[in-house]
Parts: structure tokens; C-alpha cells; sequence
């Protein structure tokens, strides 16, 4: 009999779990309705920031479900589209849920307000109290932007010759730079002030952009030095850059790879329509230019690339002026322009063992993601900000203007109009490139940022 036990033993362990081993009751924390209320307010004006502030829908669904649980909301569901957010609670029992939906309006790239939210959900997490945390939120919606409006402009037309410089221009097609993509920035600035769409605003500035580079080869009549080896080219090139930094490429892509379909739809339909807005900017200049008789020829080859260091130098000065004109403190501003650097390293990487440009581009990509992501978390910063900056330097702002003035200046030559589409075509697969580089990086280093903070959150319990 003792022997038919034993062997029976382990089969009722199996089947009957002992109460040893049970795991311990969890006390659920008891929430009133009007707590509900005020906990998911807190938690979706915090993701509405959020996302107006250029963060992807997956990070502000993550937020608010972790800003609820903070304080003792579990579960809450989130539904974040391109312009609203919703978010429900049921009690278990409860006869309705608790709904509370925000719409997100305005959308404008800034980095320290996303840093500063970062800030404060990580202090709840920490257990802030629920009143303070309200406090604080509302002094960090109802900051202005970090930089005046000076400042933006100077910053974006220092964009413009750190494209320049990446070319190997001289110095006086780098003043040239800075001076068409300040009109351009203040072109787009005094729009903007009369509530003008964004669209009609990058048309008007790809127009004045293109028509102060179609005046430059009138320099050559001067005695000015250097008048005659300016490229105009290389200036346009600097202002589609520009006026493509603002679009938000990588968070379109991770929106869509994490499954909010609609709200990537919404930014890809924004990125691109701004896109044509470019487009279409710098065709009406180069028609212009042509009626002037101020026609220019399209080149026959790509741009040239500078010596080495003046690349490096140029991205470093792209990421920089990036930052600083989306709004990042000092810490973001180093960081991005680091990782401009190592983002252009893996693209020279690439090229240099003959992978084309698309794929360098996407590889670029890639590594400046990746290290941004352990960066950020190291650091305490966004990962959008830093990857936003890093990738900027690889947009092909001067094979889109190539592949525009093909077409433009074809006439009834149809290979070189052919060789324009394909230009453009190329153009558009290095940003999609681009765009799954960086989405790709990010999602490979969240692994290891986490078991980054696994190790250090460890450490700090030894040390406890």
C-alpha cells in the first residue's frame, strides 16, 4: 500500500497543487469613481502631449497604460489614432465603463517638453502623488518652446550649410546656402504666423529656395572670388533637406510596423503631401528660372561628396541645427550630434564594401538607431529626438532636386526625362531605407536596453 503511494505521488502533485505552493492573494487597490476619472485625465493628457510633441502611438499607449497602473488603474484599454486618443476602464462588476477620449489638434516637433513628460511618468513611477503630478503636467503643457523664433530660423539655415559643407562647397556657396534657407525659413515663419496651411507653406519655400539658387550663376558676372565655381545644385539640395526635417519618417514607419494602421496612414498621408509640397515648390522655381531665361542645366552624375572629415563635420552640424530648432536642451543636442557620427560612419562603412546607396542608407540608419536607443536610455532622453537627428544627414535632398530638373529640362528628350523619374525613384527608396533602418534599430535595441536596466535595477538592490 505505502509503495502504490509513493508511486502515485507525484501524479497528485500534478493534479492538486499544494497550498505551499500556492502563490499569495493580491490586494487589489479599491478606486473610486471619481479617482477613475482624475487618474485616466492625468494619464491621457499625458499621452495627448505626447503625441503632439512627435512621439509614435505605440509609446503613448505604453504610457498610459503604465501612468494608470501607477496608480492602482488596471486594467485600461487605449485606442490612439492619428488625432485622438481613448481610453476605457470597466470595474469588474460595474454595469458601464469609464471612457475618456482627448483630441490631439496641433502637432509640432518638441523635444525637451517630450523629455520633461519622460521626467515626470518616470516620478510616478516612483509614487508622486496624483494632485502633484497634475500640477506639474500643467506647467509642462503650458511651457513655450525652448528657443525663440530667431533662434529657429538661424538654426534652420545652419541646417542648410552643414549640407553644404558634407558637399565639399566653398565658401561662398555655404553663405549662399545660409542665406536661401534663411529666406525660405523665414518665408515659412511669416506664413505660419497667418495660419497658413503647411503645405502652401513648403511650396512657397521651395520656390524661393529654387529661384535664389537660380540667381547664383549670375555671380559669375561679378568680380566677386569664387563666382564662377558655384553649384546651385548643392544649394537646393541643402533647402529639400531643410524643409524635409520636420517630417516624421521614422515615427510613419514604427507606427506602422507596431499594427496602428491608421494612424501611420495619417502621418504617411501628411509626409506626403509636405513631400509634394516641396516638389512642387522647386518645379514652379525652375519654371520661373526658365521664363527668366535663368534656365540650369541637370547635371549628369550625383553630386560629389567632400573630403571625409567635412562629412563628418556637416553631419555633426545637420544634427546639431536639427535639435536645436525641434526644441532639445543640451544633453539631446551632444547626443544627436554623436550619433550623427556614428550613423555617417555605418553608411561610409557600407558603401565602402559596395552596397548601393539605399542599402548604406538603411544600414546608417540602422546603427545610429540602435546606439540612440541604449543612448537614451543611459542618458534619459527621447529616442525619437536623437534618432530623428542622426538619420537626417542621409535624406537625398540633392538626388530629389536632380530628378526634378531632369524632368523639368528634358524638353522632347525623353531619355534624360526617364533619367529624372529614376532619380526621384532612387530618392524614394533611400527614405523608405531609411525609415526601416531606423525603425529596425530601435526595435533590436529595446532588448537591450532592457536587460540593461535589468542589470542595473539588480545592482541596485545588492547595493541596497
Amino acid at each position: 500500500m505505502s509503495r502504490r503511494r509513493r508511486l502515485l505521488q507525484p501524479l497528485d502533485r500534478l493534479l492538486r497543487a499544494s497550498s505551499d505552493s500556492a502563490p499569495p492573494t493580491e490586494t487589489l487597490p479599491v478606486v473610486d469613481d471619481a479617482t477613475v476619472i482624475g487618474i485616466l485625465d492625468l494619464a491621457v493628457r499625458i499621452g495627448q502631449t505626447m503625441l503632439a510633441t512627435g512621439a509614435s502611438a505605440s509609446d503613448v499607449t505604453a504610457t498610459i497604460v503604465r501612468v494608470s497602473a501607477a496608480y492602482g488603474l488596471t486594467p485600461v484599454h487605449v485606442d490612439v489614432t492619428y488625432n485622438s486618443i481613448t481610453a476605457s476602464h470597466h470595474h469588474s462588476g460595474a454595469t458601464r465603463p469609464f471612457t475618456l477620449l482627448r483630441v490631439v489638434r496641433q502637432t509640432a516637433p518638441d523635444h525637451d517638453k517630450l523629455r520633461r513628460l519622460q521626467s515626470l511618468v518616470a516620478d510616478i513611477g516612483q509614487g508622486l502623488d496624483l494632485a502633484q503630478a497634475r500640477i506639474l503636467l500643467r506647467e509642462i503643457r503650458r511651457a513655450p518652446f525652448r528657443y525663440g523664433p530667431g533662434i529657429v530660423i538661424v538654426a534652420q539655415a545652419t541646417l542648410a550649410v552643414g549640407v553644404a559643407v558634407m558637399f565639399g562647397a566653398g565658401p561662398l556657396t555655404v553663405a549662399i546656402a545660409f542665406v536661401a534657407a534663411g529666406a525660405a525659413a523665414i518665408t515659412q515663419a511669416l506664413l505660419a504666423r497667418a495660419t497658413v496651411p503647411f503645405f502652401f507653406s513648403q511650396i512657397a519655400g521651395a520656390l524661393v529656395l529654387t529661384l535664389v539658387a537660380a540667381l547664383t550663376p549670375l555671380l559669375a558676372m561679378t568680380a566677386i572670388p569664387g563666382g564662377n565655381s558655384i553649384r546651385p545644385s548643392i544649394i537646393v539640395a541643402s533647402g529639400v533637406v531643410l524643409m524635409l526635417a520636420g517630417l516624421t519618417v521614422v515615427g510613419a514607419a514604427q507606427d506602422a510596423i507596431d499594427g496602428f494602421a491608421l494612424t501611420a496612414t495619417g502621418r504617411i498621408l501628411e509626409l506626403t503631401t509636405q513631400t509634394l509640397g516641396v516638389v512642387l515648390g522647386i518645379l514652379a522655381g525652375l519654371q520661373t528660372a526658365r521664363v527668366l531665361g535663368l534656365a540650369m542645366e541637370p547635371p549628369s552624375e550625383a553630386l560629389p561628396l567632400g573630403p571625409v572629415p567635412l562629412q563628418f563635420a556637416g553631419a555633426a552640424l545637420i544634427a546639431i541645427a536639427v535639435a536645436v530648432f525641434n526644441g532639445a536642451g543640451a544633453r539631446i543636442v551632444v547626443v544627436s550630434a554623436v550619433l550623427s557620427v556614428v550613423a555617417w560612419l555605418g553608411f561610409l562603412a557600407a558603401s565602402s564594401a559596395g552596397l548601393e546607396v539605399a542599402a548604406a542608407s538603411g544600414i546608417g540608419a540602422f546603427a545610429g538607431s540602435f546606439v540612440g536607443v541604449i543612448a537614451a536610455y543611459r542618458l534619459h532622453v527621447p529616442v525619437v529626438a536623437i534618432t530623428t537627428a542622426a538619420i537626417l544627414p542621409m535624406v537625398p535632398g540633392a538626388a530629389v532636386f536632380r530628378g526634378l530638373l531632369g524632368v523639368v529640362e528634358s524638353g522632347d528628350d525623353t531619355r534624360v526625362m526617364l533619367e529624372g523619374f529614376g532619380t526621384l525613384a532612387v530618392a524614394g527608396v533611400i527614405g523608405v531605407s531609411l525609415a526601416v533602418g531606423a525603425s529596425l534599430g530601435i526595435y533590436l535595441g529595446q532588448p537591450v536596453r532592457a536587460s540593461l536596466g535589468g542589470v542595473a535595477r539588480a545592482r541596485a538592490r545588492l547595493r541596497r
